[in-house]
């Protein structure tokens, strides 16, 4: 008697699998670097595009501020904003490439299989460089603003990690409900300049008095995120609740926009 081995995909909701992303880390890092490659390449001003972007919305921000008379917590205006603006980007930008990433690479998902969770944490990976390349200037700037930051500043890679995760938590739902619905694509950049002007990067929470405003605003995972990193670089009273209900919202979308990314991936070819 001949047996017959029948293959059906798995239905229903699938484990992470973690440690098989770990096992394509080739694979990783070589969309990580296609990306760097791709988003600079035949640019005139190339990797300058990094610091132009928050360094001209902060000249915006400040003028904005200067005619709005709008407080700055006793920093400098200039790097007020473009402390601010440093983990936006880093979000904003990384959400929007996670969010394209399936699209982008639609040749390689239909072609070969590899674990689909590797494509946006690449598209997000590389954002981190556009970030570094931020931060360098902001190094230079602070002297010049007689800015001089605290042993705090050593929190800051846990302030910029909790942000690199932001990405990740929401650049998983995009990047599912993208390849399933073509909509999402042409709502990415509307929803993002509402988000910026829902999160204290051209005025401080602390304008924010009534407590149950400020725990709203909190909900808004990168009100938190903003606060902590102008905290780590000019200091001032540390973030309290507002950071612990932002990590949570974190928590809470990481989780479940993975569990939701491993339930579509087994479709992401068809719809593709």
């Amino acid at each position: 008697m001949t047996r017959r081995l029948v293959l059906r995909p798995r239905t229903g909701w699938q484990p992470l699998e973690l440690r098989e992303i770990w096992n394509y880390r080739d694979l990783f890092w070589m969309f990580a670097t296609r990306d760097i490659k791709v988003r600079y390449r035949q640019t005139v001003l190339g990797i300058a595009w990094a610091v132009i972007q928050p360094l001209a919305t902060m000249v915006i921000f400040t003028i904005i501020g200067r005619f709005g008379k709008i407080p700055t917590d006793g920093a400098p205006a200039p790097i007020f904003y473009y402390v601010g603006m440093l983990p936006w980007f880093l979000f904003a930008n990384s959400l929007t490439a996670a969010g394209n990433s399936p699209l982008a690479s639609q040749h390689l998902i239909g072609k070969v299989y590899f674990p689909r969770l590797v494509v946006p944490i690449a598209a997000v990976v590389t954002s981190l460089l556009d970030f570094l390349i931020g931060f360098v200037l902001l190094l230079v700037m602070m002297p010049w603003f007689g800015v001089h930051p605290g042993l705090q500043i050593l929190a800051l890679p846990l302030a910029v990690g909790l942000a690199f995760l932001a990405a990740l938590a929401f650049g998983f739902w995009l990047s599912a409900l993208n390849a399933q619905y073509r909509d999402v694509r042409h709502a990415m950049p509307f929803a993002i300049q509402f988000w910026l002007f829902c999160t204290p990067v051209l005025y401080p929470s602390s304008v924010v008095h009534t407590p149950w405003k400020r725990m709203l605003l909190s909900i808004n995972p990168m009100s938190g995120i903003v606060d902590a990193v102008r905290w780590c670089v000019l200091g001032g009273p540390a973030p309290g609740p507002g950071l612990l209900v932002s990590t949570g919202v974190i928590a809470v979308t990481l989780v479940g926009s993975l569990f939701y990314f491993r339930r579509v991936e087994k479709t992401l070819v068809d719809r593709l």
